[in-house]
């Protein structure tokens, strides 16, 4: 079976950070710098695989982590991520677009220390701009400068809205379950990715394991599928427990990351999230190169669907 460059122990290493971390006092922890702003696009192959509750907390424990975090909500047709959070904005990029508001007047600054922007309302209004408005977009984002790292919450499947804003991306991380449907669906999105662009940085989390053992399965299966039949390394970035204080911190639209520190799918996000602070930008032109680069290169092709 080929690597997934994954410690397969998850619950292993999830143990004895948990231990390190039971009288240690809350506050941010030092982890390796990145240059320029890092792009993680978070995307599914479906959806109810709980996508954005994980970029979330990801961007909650990238953040206690020491690193400046950017949140934007892609997902343009069903935008939850305020909803999650328990934030009604008054704002989005939709006013951005249309120059009534400036990009820094709708991001909203949560006190764990997240930014957020609000998307808009179709990614027609994106790819329509006149070449003057596209400029403006880019200008607006590359002016935000000091974040160490946005993450992009896509809607789920395989349609352009979703691949338009994984191709730019520095890294991927496609979120799948255990589910078979949702097996199926993660490898379709990762080949449609792939399909468009073979050197894709992409890593697969399993949200809602029962068990290491199950999180461990789930991740060879799809990468050895990836492997043979697309050719291409797809890393295993972890997984998540299926957790009920997820689901009771989602009803209180508070992150569980943040309301339940000491839970087990907390344990695991302060895992997965040590993973990708501790994955440096490969030293080119295409990563890390801030967020108006990331803009230029959403503007600069029309995106084809993939068969």
């Amino acid at each position: 079976m080929p690597e997934t460059n994954m410690d397969l122990d998850q619950a292993a290493g999830l143990r004895r950070m948990m231990m390190k971390n039971e009288n240690k006092p809350s506050g941010r922890l030092a982890t390796s710098s990145w240059t320029g702003t890092k792009v993680i696009t978070v995307t599914s192959g479906k959806g109810g695989v709980g996508k954005s509750t994980v970029s979330v907390n990801l961007a909650m424990a990238l953040s206690e982590m020491g690193k400046k975090v950017l949140l934007f909500d892609a997902d343009l047709g069903l935008a939850n991520i305020n909803v999650l959070l328990g934030v009604v904005p008054k704002y989005n990029l939709y006013h951005v677009i249309k120059k009534n508001k400036t990009l820094k007047d709708i991001i909203i600054h949560t006190p764990a220390g997240v930014d957020i922007v609000a998307g808009a309302s179709g990614y027609s209004i994106l790819a329509d701009l006149p070449e003057e408005d596209r400029r403006e977009v880019i200008k607006a984002f590359d002016s935000l400068k000091g974040y160490d790292v946005m993450i992009i919450d896509t809607g789920a499947g395989v349609g352009q809205n979703v691949t338009a804003f994984t191709l730019p991306a520095d890294e991927v991380v496609v979120v799948t379950t255990p589910e078979p449907t949702s097996i199926t669906d993660a490898y379709g999105i990762i080949k449609s990715i792939v399909l468009l662009a073979p050197d894709k940085d992409i890593k697969l989390l399993v949200n809602r394991a029962g068990s290491a053992i199950e999180g461990k399965r789930v991740i060879e299966r799809i990468a050895n599928i990836s492997n043979q039949f697309l050719n291409v390394k797809v890393e295993g970035l972890g997984f998540i427990f299926d957790d009920e204080f997820v689901i009771r911190s989602v009803r209180q639209q508070k992150p569980f990351y943040l309301a339940y520190p000491k839970s087990k799918a907390s344990g695991c996000v302060r895992v997965v999230a040590g993973r990708l602070a501790g994955t440096e930008v490969p030293l080119n032109q295409s990563a890390g190169g801030g967020l108006g680069s990331f803009f230029k290169k959403l503007f600069s092709k029309p995106v084809n669907e993939a068969e």
